[in-house]
């Protein structure tokens, strides 16, 4: 399975007006993740505005993955500001059984997990798994993938889109069940704001976080985006190892 987050021009250019209502009308939408099954591309995103709990993640199919190809597939998953989790950030992740799972969340409580029906790519029930969480400190941008026995659960710890002064990080956990308990290298659960850290910043490397995780040929690969020292937002991409532990870690 290749799967990783990425751009694309695939909402009408009139804007997605079934998000409007997460938006305050506006165009932007958010943490797009896109991967192929079943002869399929399919799209989760997120629509809200920044520092709001009113979000919402939709799903958008299409054959090719070309633009002008996707169909609205409708409302996967939403949070009001009742709620203690944020409907951003979604992640697909499809386990050894073939099961499909949506990992999302943003602050508040933490880091969330919803089975998802393969045939519609939409909720197959009501259940809300949590899977990580720092007490309402800021962590987001899930991304689970399975390596040898394990599903590893990245995230990113601390804050994002301030240029050359964000202190995004990315952090894992283990599980030998997708659906968690998550723990990370000292035994703390994830639930309880554990984390291993696998990059922060350093040198001219600002910020690295909103990270994803693919197979290639000859490695595991982490791909994320960081600042450069004068606020440039780029892509990074790292090869990934596992030490004698099974422990991950970029180089």
């Amino acid at each position: 399975m290749f799967q990783r987050k990425r751009d694309g021009a695939a909402a009408p250019a009139d804007g997605a007006s079934w998000t409007y209502g997460y938006t305050n009308g506006a165009r932007s939408l958010w943490a797009p993740d896109l991967s192929y099954h079943n002869g399929r591309y399919s799209m989760y995103y997120a629509a809200s505005t920044f520092g709001s709990n009113h979000s919402a993640i939709f799903l958008a199919t299409s054959p090719s993955g070309d633009p002008g190809t996707w169909t609205n597939r409708g409302l996967v998953v939403s949070s009001q500001s009742s709620d203690d989790y944020n409907a951003i950030d979604p992640n697909l992740t499809v386990d050894a059984q073939g099961r499909w799972w949506l990992a999302f969340g943003s602050f508040w409580s933490g880091i969330k997990l919803v089975a998802i029906n393969p045939s519609t790519g939409l909720r197959s029930d009501n259940a809300i798994v949590s899977i990580a969480g720092r007490g309402g400190g800021p962590i987001e941008a899930p991304f689970i993938f399975r390596h040898g026995a394990y599903y590893y659960l990245c995230v990113s710890f601390d804050y994002c889109c301030r240029g050359a002064s964000s202190t995004y990080r990315i952090m894992v956990g283990r599980s030998t069940s997708v659906t968690g308990p998550y723990y990370d290298r000292n035994g703390v659960a994830m639930t309880s704001g554990g984390g291993t850290e696998i990059l922060a910043g350093h040198g001219s490397i600002h910020g690295p976080g909103g990270e994803g995780v693919f197979t290639d040929t000859d490695h595991d690969i982490l791909d994320y985006h960081y600042y450069a020292d004068d606020g440039t937002p780029l892509l990074g991409i790292n090869w990934l190892g596992y030490d004698s532990a099974g422990w991950p870690y970029a180089f």
